[in-house]
């Protein structure tokens, strides 16, 4: 009988063969480039905190999902994600920080979720976030855009749109009802429009005791479309004289102004007034980022404008606006709709092959050198057949092969093969970096 212990893992983990971790790396180099270009500071918190500080402003559904546990007296939880740890960050750290804060943190969460496809219990989070001292300008709303349309530019998936609103329009627009004290739910609903479709919106907000008038009045409400200019237009036309909706309506129109003057194309963002973003702590602009030909995966990036990041940890107002990009749930998406194309399994631009025992020591000499140079490479130490040499680095992915053998020592030079031509020529040593780049 067999005491072999079956090598799995947990359900609602990612783990990739290295051609697609070759794949993931690249786009988690991407995004973290253009963050530090718009000079966020990186920032790394602990994954595991206590749970009287992580939990501090959890609750509900979230607290369900948090792995918690006990280590001899201390009550401990693993990270569910990167605001509250970076809430406890600058309240505790404030005075050795220069405001506005700019930081970016990119790093593993952990929830427990369900397992379906494409949730996952362990993931990585791209975020980024301004934090201000009492204050911060609106021209950090249109920031986040800015950088977000970067991201995905470079990134290269096709097509995307960032869809804007602010929560002040829509909370001004519900208490202008009558329905001050149900915004919480109404907004929770209407974010699920996409998925419940309008019939269960209508009949879950009836269920919060808003009337069959008003409800016709939201859903009017938030379908307003058109451009900017003239959504814009038709907000402003809709003589309503909450204080907050004015305020939301002239962020709006700031924020779609500066996106302008950053030279965004008017094509990648428009407003959009089903943008809720159920989450509580948001109270001014929010968005979503979509993939226009791959609306079934959702929101690819969201985040938004909060009033106060750390107020369960300090009296000082510290507001803030982010974004977060889930990395591994977007990874495998774009993999499952064959957005990500397969790298080689190897990152060498070059294995050196030495013909026998006697070229090992030009080998290893020759890759350093090659190195030094800036090119990635390899060398194959085991003293096997050449073909079994060739099929290593051809199934690697290796694009080019410099073989040494007793002539080419003498000629200071080695052979180059071209893996996916076959063509194959003598090159120097002191050329085999500039020929490979």
């Amino acid at each position: 009988m067999s005491n072999k212990v079956q090598p799995r893992i947990l359900p609602g983990f990612m783990e990739l063969l290295p051609e697609d971790q070759i794949a993931f790396n690249r786009m988690y180099d991407t995004i973290r480039g253009v963050y530090e270009r718009y000079g966020f500071l990186p920032l790394d918190t602990p994954t595991i905190e206590l749970s009287e500080v992580l939990l501090a402003k959890a609750g509900g559904e979230t607290e369900k999902q948090i792995y918690r546990f006990d280590k001899g007296d201390t009550d401990l939880a693993l990270r569910f994600d990167l605001t509250v740890p970076l809430a406890r960050y600058v309240a505790q750290h404030q005075q050795d920080l220069v405001f506005p804060f700019k930081r970016y943190q990119m790093s593993k969460v952990f929830r427990g979720e369900r397992p379906q496809k494409g949730r996952f219990r362990e993931f990585y989070q791209c975020d980024i976030d301004v934090i201000g001292l009492d204050s911060l300008d609106i021209v950090y709303d249109a920031e986040m855009p800015a950088i977000i349309c970067q991201v995905f530019k470079e990134l290269d998936f096709g097509s995307f749109t960032i869809r804007l609103n602010n929560r002040k329009v829509l909370n001004g627009f519900f208490s202008e009802l009558g329905y001050a004290d149900k915004i919480g739910d109404i907004l929770r609903t209407i974010d699920k429009l996409e998925k419940m479709g309008k019939e269960a919106v209508n009949e879950e907000l009836k269920e919060f005791g808003v009337a069959a008038g008003d409800i016709e009045r939201i859903l009017a409400f938030i379908a307003i479309k058109g451009s900017n200019d003239e959504v814009l237009a038709a907000l402003k036309a809709q003589n309503i004289a909450d204080e907050r909706y004015q305020a939301g309506v002239s962020e709006l129109e700031a924020v779609i102004g500066y996106l302008r003057r950053f030279g965004i194309a008017e094509e990648n963002f428009r407003i959009d007034l089903t943008i809720a973003r159920g989450l509580d702590y948001y109270t001014g602009t929010v968005f979503e980022t979509m993939l226009n030909d791959y609306p079934s995966m959702g929101s690819i990036c969201s985040g938004g404008r909060y009033d106060n990041l750390a107020d369960y940890y300090t009296d000082q107002k510290l507001p803030g606006i982010g974004i977060s990009i889930g990395l591994t749930r977007l990874f495998y998406q774009l993999k499952e709709n064959g957005l990500v194309k397969s790298n080689a399994g190897s990152l060498a631009r070059v294995i050196v092959i030495p013909m026998g025992e006697d070229d090992m020591n030009e080998a290893i000499a020759v890759a350093a050198k090659v190195r030094g140079e800036g090119i990635p490479a390899d060398v194959y130490y085991q003293q096997k057949g050449m073909k079994q040499k060739m099929k290593y680095a051809a199934r690697l992915g290796i694009p080019y092969a410099a073989i040494i053998g007793e002539s080419e020592r003498a000629s200071a030079s080695v052979m180059l093969k071209n893996m996916e031509t076959g063509e194959q020529e003598a090159v120097p040593v002191a050329e085999l970096a500039d020929r490979i780049r």
